[in-house]
């Protein structure tokens, strides 16, 4: 049970109310719980949207990249509510239960890319270390360059942040869409 409840129109005002629906119809899902519970704080949701989608949506990393990244730091934070939601974005991306097997092996999984492997490697020695030492830091700029580095860095301490909150919060993973939801998801999808 979450440890603060989502907003109601009163709470989170139209957009904090309305931001949640319209996510979930787009993911197929129930009004995403992290968008009406950090919606309470009118002010800081905003910013933080504005924020993290700069750095999942619109961001310099190629999405595959970035959904890569915050899945494994998912892992390592135990953040149910990150990983079930950007399992499902990968999923929408092409990534397949294989490819969230590897995800938990890490950077020595076949599967992985140069490039990917080496930003495995990065994401688990930030979250172990919250530092890169001089030759991984040589290695992610091989495949990096100064502002998608900057944005990386970025990503993945936004992500650590974003599932404290959660873990904290004690916030459940979205249920799926049904009924109407699901239809209207359908619809959008197609």
């Amino acid at each position: 049970m979450s440890r603060i409840a989502p907003g109601t129109l009163r709470d989170n005002r139209l957009f904090g109310w309305l931001f949640p629906r319209v996510a979930g119809l787009v993911a197929g899902t129930q009004p995403p719980a992290v968008f009406s519970v950090l919606g309470r704080n009118r002010p800081l949701f905003k910013a933080w949207l504005h924020f993290s989608g700069r750095l999942m949506a619109r961001g310099n990393l190629r999405r595959r990249d970035t959904e890569l990244v915050i899945l494994r730091v998912a892992h390592h934070s135990s953040s149910a509510y990150e990983w079930a939601h950007h399992v499902h974005l990968a999923s929408r991306l092409g990534f397949t239960a294989e490819h969230f097997d590897a995800v938990r092996e890490g950077p020595d999984n076949p599967l992985w890319d140069a490039r990917q492997r080496v930003l495995l490697l990065a994401v688990d020695h930030l979250t172990e270390h919250g530092d890169l030492d001089d030759d991984l830091w040589a290695a992610v700029r091989e495949h990096l360059d100064e502002p998608t580095v900057i944005e990386f860095l970025f990503l993945v301490g936004h992500y650590q942040m974003l599932a404290t909150v959660l873990t904290t919060l004690r916030i459940e993973p979205d249920p799926p869409a049904t009924g109407l939801t699901r239809a209207l998801h359908r619809l959008i999808a197609r």
